[in-house]
């Protein structure tokens, strides 16, 4: 099997959680992009970490003894089109997994599938309901590098834009029910999540 990479793209405001850094608010005792970043290590071999500078310092304590690569926004504040495309830049292998910083419950299981269904193709997406997953989705590096600058040529492109030009396989829902969870999608996003995910994994 080639070596896998897995993307963590943090770079987000913390908007909804009232002003606190997201990606290292403890979950049930742990910071949530050690959680993020334990579950995503499960499935690949390299960890790389997209994040703004003035983040780097609290997610590299929250990963101590992971040692992630660091793919830090030049310019911050671009949106996940970027993240996306700062975060496989730095990646060195050929396929990688991409994943947002406030997913808990990340299936390893199911990340792999993502990663045998990408053979062949450009990209594996999830659409586990009404809409496609580009956060949990499985890329190859270059063609997918490539859609993110095209997309990135408008000032803020919808996160299924670089998708729209890649040769994908879209996962539908029976098929990841079959081969994993879909609470690897669930997300945490406020305090209320926070409660939510903590009486969960607590």
């Amino acid at each position: 099997m080639d070596a896998r990479s897995g993307v963590i793209v943090a770079g987000g405001r913390s908007v909804r959680m009232g002003g606190t850094e997201k990606t290292v608010v403890d979950v049930a005792g742990t910071p949530l992009i050690r959680r993020v970043a334990d579950r995503l290590c499960a499935a690949t071999d390299e960890l790389v970490i997209n994040c703004r500078e003035d983040q780097r310092d609290s997610i590299a304590g929250a990963l101590d003894g992971l040692d992630p690569r660091f793919a830090v926004d030049e310019v911050p504040d671009r949106g996940p089109v970027a993240g996306i495309e700062t975060g496989l830049e730095a990646a060195e292998t050929e396929y990688s997994v991409v994943v947002a910083a406030d997913m808990p419950f990340l299936d390893p299981d199911l990340l792999s599938y993502l990663f045998e269904r990408a053979a062949d193709h450009e990209a594996a997406v999830p659409r586990p309901g009404e809409w496609f997953e580009p956060l949990h989705a499985v890329y190859r590096a270059a063609p997918s590098i490539e859609a993110c600058e095209r997309a990135l040529e408008v000032e803020d492109p919808r996160i299924i834009e670089p998708l729209s030009t890649l040769d994908r396989v879209v996962v539908d829902r029976d098929d990841l029910l079959a081969h994993g969870s879909l609470d690897s999608f669930e997300s945490v996003d406020t305090p209320d999540d926070v409660e939510w995910a903590t009486s969960r994994l607590g």
